[in-house]
């Protein structure tokens, strides 16, 4: 059963009148995450496409970048993605939800942070409410700036950026530590811990921007200490 068809029937489960933010309570334990993942990834992806005012045709484009939706699952995917926008919860709820189904384990949360960067610079622009917004939801994450600034250097080229924030050690730290740091995120990034992770392999997309960035930083670190 593909991943929309299995959202289709938790969002069937719903009694009447119940928003898709309900979801997530009912998901909160689920042993299989992905489901809740890409609900996560709809409903504050649809919201963060509204932060700058107007949603684009290219965000709509890059919605489905981040998710391979066959032609077969077109509604469902269109039925989850217009409850979304139509839920009057706002996106602080559905990241403090999202937040509390994982808890204390950051790496999916990271990867959802990843994926509404991808959406928010679909238009080329990356607007300044929509830097509020992600900046709002990576603290309810519980990421602190650095983290913060790590993934966004990873999308918006312009943004102030340091390969030492991409690769979350200080810039005194030891090469040995870098190293080891570079090691541990290019495992992270691997398709079957992502899997792992709960993401879908629907999604498994996001993690090619993010080893080019991982790379980016272990080279530019190297050429500044030659």
């Amino acid at each position: 059963m593909s991943i929309w068809s299995r959202i289709a029937d938790a969002i069937a489960a719903l009694a009447k009148g119940e928003a898709l933010s309900a979801v997530f309570d009912k998901l909160r334990t689920a042993p299989d995450r992905t489901v809740g993942f890409t609900i996560a990834v709809i409903a504050l992806g649809a919201k963060m496409a509204k932060a700058d005012g107007i949603v684009t045709r290219d965000e709509v484009i890059a919605f489905r970048e981040v998710f391979v939706i066959p032609a077969a699952e077109e509604a469902n995917a269109a039925r989850v993605f217009n409850l979304a926008r139509q839920d009057v919860a706002g996106f602080d709820t559905y990241a403090r939800r999202i937040k509390a189904m994982y808890g204390s384990d950051d790496g999916p949360l990271c990867d959802l942070l990843e994926g509404l960067f991808h959406i928010a610079m679909a238009d080329g622009n990356y607007h300044p409410k929509e830097d509020a917004f992600l900046r709002d939801v990576a603290g309810i994450f519980g990421f602190d700036e650095r983290r913060f600034r790590g993934v966004r250097a990873q999308f918006v080229t312009d943004a102030e950026g340091d390969p030492y924030d991409v690769l979350r050690v200080d810039p005194d730290a030891p090469m040995d530590e870098v190293r080891a740091a570079w090691r541990k995120l290019v495992r992270e990034t691997h398709p079957d811990q992502m899997l792992a992770r709960g993401v879908p392999e629907e999604a498994i997309k996001l993690a090619e921007k993010r080893m080019v960035a991982i790379n980016r930083a272990w080279e530019q670190i190297q050429d500044a200490r030659a």
